[in-house]
């Protein structure tokens, strides 16, 4: 049977990370405390390390990926709508209907 990996939440990642950027513990002492492998605690402190800066950019909101794919998927909803819209309009004028009419 196969041992599931197990998850952390974005809160406890960045804990982490911070603790091991600070420098106050050494990595071992942070992933011993924590139970997690010291690879993880580098990790953690790199990702932390490169994106701390984004926090202070003037004017520059932090782009979140989730906010990206639900605009996309808001432009392809309305395309899509234009779309069905003049299908609509040309199967009327064509004489054909359609299932869906409303």
């Amino acid at each position: 049977m196969k041992r599931k990996r197990k998850q952390y939440s974005g809160a406890f990642k960045a804990k982490i990370g911070l603790e091991a950027l600070i420098g106050m513990k050494t990595t071992a002492q942070i992933a011993r405390e924590n139970q997690v492998h010291p690879l993880l605690v580098g990790q953690w402190k790199a990702i932390v390390r490169e994106r701390l800066p984004e926090l202070f950019e003037r004017g520059k909101p932090v782009a979140d990926e989730s906010e990206r794919v639900i605009a996309q998927l808001h432009q392809k909803i309305g395309q899509l709508t234009v779309d069905l819209d003049w299908l609509k309009k040309k199967s009327k004028q064509l004489g054909l209907s359609l299932n869906d009419e409303n």
